[in-house]
């Protein structure tokens, strides 16, 4: 078994390059099987989910060419339309090779997925759009079954609720259906954004980017392209909280501001002075201790869930009380018992966490149940008296590149143990 022993009480300094998006590039990797042409990838994260798509994408016959951050998928000669349950078990965004399969092969078939068990995200959504472009579906034994044996037809599709998978699956099937697809109320997120983008390189016709309202005029086929995945704004929001918790300083690099207004401001109201650059965000406590602050999760442009556990961790050791509210996900406070068992003053009220303040946290074993918890988990850690073991850390390498390299070389002292 793996773990990870951070020593506490580190201040994290300095500057660290960010990597590109996991949630970016997950369905980008996906939509290169819609390619009749070989596609080139930069920036593209090392990261488990990462190897897990590249597997599920070499079993259905791609040849996949990688060289550090740089990946290449030639799809032209696919031998198979299924994900197994093996590979997709370990991972939801696997669900995502529904649409580009269903669209340029008329045939889908894709086990039920996995990943972190923070709550309840159906897919019901995704297989209603197909649905709606025309496509047949089927469940059975644990896959879904989709067909689309006169091939999709453009639609006008309203999202009941905001779902970023829904949103780019549909988006991916519908670039070959038909006619014009109409997505209402689709995800903002900007990793939809950067799907959308990519999938015009390589000569799709979308508009509406950015927007809830997006319109596909479906094309015959999509070529190859050189892309270049955005910059993972989770990861850099994850070392922007740890070095505001540690009343450090920290500049993170590779990065976009603009994609992380809503961070940044309760970073502010923190007590960090934050400022930027057309690719780099610093942040400066100058020695004091943060503030607390309240959030409320949302859908973007709103405070994103995926930064909800690690302003948890900042006001367990902020002054004041703060008010944390999770409205994405409805299992997504698993974290708050194990910091509760560092020391944290929390108490806990259906989706809300209450947190007050306290002057240090002790160094605990600690077992990380999702892959945004661990981050969290280190942030406590790194504030903490003592040496904290973290288990679970299985979730962390699905998430964060070489997180241990990236935190020793900001301060800290974080080693990871086998046994």
């Amino acid at each position: 078994m793996q773990k990870v022993m951070i020593t506490g009480r580190s201040t994290i300094n300095g500057s660290v390059d960010i990597s590109g998006s996991k949630n970016a590039c997950l369905p980008i990797l996906a939509g290169c099987l819609l390619a009749e042409k070989p596609v080139t990838l930069s920036n593209v994260p090392q990261l488990e989910d990462i190897s897990t798509m590249l597997d599920i994408l070499r079993g259905m016959g791609c040849k996949v060419g990688s060289d550090f951050d740089r990946v290449v998928i030639d799809a032209v000669n696919i031998e198979s339309y299924t994900a197994p349950y093996e590979l997709v078990r370990t991972m939801r965004a696997s669900v995502l090779a529904l649409g580009p399969l269903l669209a340029r092969f008329g045939e889908a078939h894709v086990a039920f997925p996995g990943g972190c068990a923070i709550g309840s995200r159906p897919v019901d959504l995704h297989l209603k759009g197909f649905e709606a472009l025309g496509a047949r579906i089927e469940v059975d034994d644990g896959y879904i079954h989709a067909y689309a044996d006169g091939g999709l037809k453009g639609s006008t599709i309203v999202l009941e609720t905001v779902t970023v998978g829904g949103t780019e699956n549909i988006l991916t099937a519908a670039v070959l259906a038909e006619g014009q697809t109409i997505i209402e109320n689709a995800a903002k997120e900007p990793e939809v954004d950067d799907l959308a983008n990519f999938l015009n390189a390589m000569g799709a016709d979308i508009s509406g980017i950015g927007t809830a309202n997006l319109v596909v005029n479906g094309v015959k086929s999509l070529g190859g392209c050189d892309y270049s995945v955005m910059s993972d704004r989770i990861e850099a929001g994850t070392f922007l909280v740890a070095a505001a918790a540690t009343r450090g300083r920290i500049t993170v690099n590779k990065t976009r501001t603009d994609v992380l207004d809503a961070v940044l401001q309760k970073l502010r109201d923190a007590g960090a002075e934050v400022t930027s650059t057309d690719d780099s965000i610093t942040l400066d406590m100058h020695g004091k201790r943060p503030q607390a602050v309240d959030i409320k999760t949302a859908p973007y442009p709103a405070f994103p869930t995926d930064m909800q556990s690690q302003f948890t961790a900042l006001n367990t050791v902020a002054e004041g009380r703060g008010i944390i509210v999770e409205d994405v996900f409805e299992n997504r406070l698993m974290h708050v018992p194990e910091m509760k068992r560092m020391g944290a003053n929390i108490k806990v009220e259906g989706n809300t966490a209450i947190i007050k303040g306290q002057d240090e946290l002790n160094a605990v074993p600690v077992e990380a149940t999702d892959l945004r918890a661990s981050a969290s988990l280190i942030i406590c850690a790194l504030m903490a008296e003592g040496d904290t073991y973290m288990t679970g850390i299985h979730h962390m390498d699905r998430g964060y590149e070489r997180i241990e390299e990236k935190l020793n070389q900001l301060g800290a002292n974080v080693k990871r143990i086998t046994e």
